[in-house]
């Protein structure tokens, strides 16, 4: 597909200019519209990622591009001394959708992580300092996020991190109720495990965390960065009755999908009572809310209501778990929505990943067996039925190459 001497050029580049903290890049991506995108070669790949479930409404969305152009043209950046009306309307209309209480209210940042940072404040305002987490999570890459953050090998390079918190086994509910005390601040939990794979907690696991905190005066927090605005088919995870059991959270973090592409976090107190605290000079940011990117945020909200949007993933993420586990390659499909885990009969997800790249599809190997597929909340069923139909030729050919390199290596031995 791509001229080996130009793909090694870009790369060598990259490599010389950007910290290796990524790793070296697949392709040289140089345009997006709708589901796909295209490298420097002109090769077109339908983007089943999405920018790790960025791009809610695909790429140069013609409302999120109008949004975008309109607001920097007039206003850019104004701080946070001041106030613009793209910020308001979409912490209002965040607030509608979330169905929050009165007095409940929005802190916009700049991503997950820092959504996320947010929460930790004010679980420490409550005079507690325990945090309890749940094996498997991933909540952004910042000290505190980190901290919440299961994997050890995030952690490990910058220890000690910050302190008091405990992370429980997934799934466990009688572990979750016991670490649960007089001395924990909150409870902070994905409704669905991205990073671990695409999961979702056993059948009243939401209900076990809100009744233990609830019990001892702490906070029930909700990452919803990866699984809100859409992404599973209701307008935020917990309010699907079979993934939120009908909870009520404290505090909720969104991101990602939130801008459509722009970098914005938001971190929603519920309640005059969480709302309140966060007092005024305790926590900050100078692009909080800044115009261009609530304009873009307010444009994507907008566009998936008035589309139906949210109604249409149900519907399409159905059809694709449907045919996925009709295929032979396909051992188990989780998640919910478009946020699916695709778990491979034989593995090597890795080779699978690589081999659909080349046969024109992103998707990610989240873990060493399974695939997640996030794709634009705007996907047909065709498009993503198409993806099903080439998955067994992929995995076929990831297979062969595989087989290819085993012998190419005992050779060489």
């Amino acid at each position: 597909m791509s001229d080996p001497d130009h793909h090694a050029d870009w790369q060598s580049e990259y490599r010389g200019a950007l910290m290796p903290v990524f790793g070296t890049p697949q392709r040289l991506l140089v345009k997006g519209e709708g589901c796909h995108v295209w490298d420097e070669t002109g090769t077109r790949y339908l983007d089943l990622l999405s920018g790790i479930a960025v791009n809610s409404l695909g790429h140069a969305h013609p409302a999120i591009v109008e949004a975008v152009t309109e607001q920097i043209s007039t206003l850019g950046h104004i701080s946070n001394f001041f106030a613009s009306r793209p910020q308001i309307e979409t912490a209002d209309t965040l607030l509608s959708l979330l169905k929050a209480p009165e007095g409940s209210t929005v802190f916009f940042s700049n991503s997950g992580a820092e959504a996320n940072e947010a929460a930790l404040k004010i679980t420490r305002r409550t005079g507690r300092s325990k945090i309890v987490c749940v094996e498997g999570s991933f909540h952004g890459r910042t000290m505190g996020a980190l901290a919440l953050t299961s994997k050890a090998a995030y952690r490990a390079p910058f220890e000690p991190g910050v302190p008091g918190v405990v992370h429980v086994p997934f799934g466990d509910e009688a572990a979750l109720r016991a670490a649960v005390d007089a001395d924990t601040a909150a409870v902070i939990l994905e409704p669905v495990q991205g990073e671990a794979g695409v999961r979702r907690h056993p059948t009243g696991y939401l209900t076990a965390a809100r009744e233990a905190t609830s019990a001892v005066g702490a906070l029930l927090v909700l990452d919803e960065v990866q699984t809100g605005v859409g992404r599973t088919g209701h307008w935020f995870a917990f309010q699907d009755p079979e993934i939120g059991e009908g909870v009520s959270p404290d505090v909720v973090t969104l991101a990602k999908g939130l801008g459509g592409g722009m970098p914005i976090g938001a971190t929603v107190a519920f309640g005059s009572a969480v709302t309140g605290l966060l007092q005024a000079g305790q926590h900050g940011s100078t692009f909080s809310g800044n115009p261009v990117v609530t304009a873009a945020a307010h444009a994507v909200l907008k566009t998936l209501a008035a589309e139906g949007v949210v109604e249409q993933v149900s519907q399409v993420g159905t059809a694709a778990r449907n045919a996925l586990r009709g295929l032979a390659e396909v051992a188990d499909v989780t998640g919910a929505g478009l946020l699916l885990g695709v778990e491979l009969t034989d593995g090597r997800a890795k080779e699978v990943a690589a081999a659909a790249l080349e046969a024109g599809y992103i998707v990610n190997p989240v873990t060493a067996s399974r695939l997640r597929l996030a794709p634009p909340l705007i996907i047909t069923e065709e498009e993503l039925l198409g993806f099903v139909r080439a998955l067994p030729g992929i995995v076929a050919s990831a297979h062969r190459a595989a087989l290819t390199a085993q012998a190419a290596e005992e050779g060489a031995s």
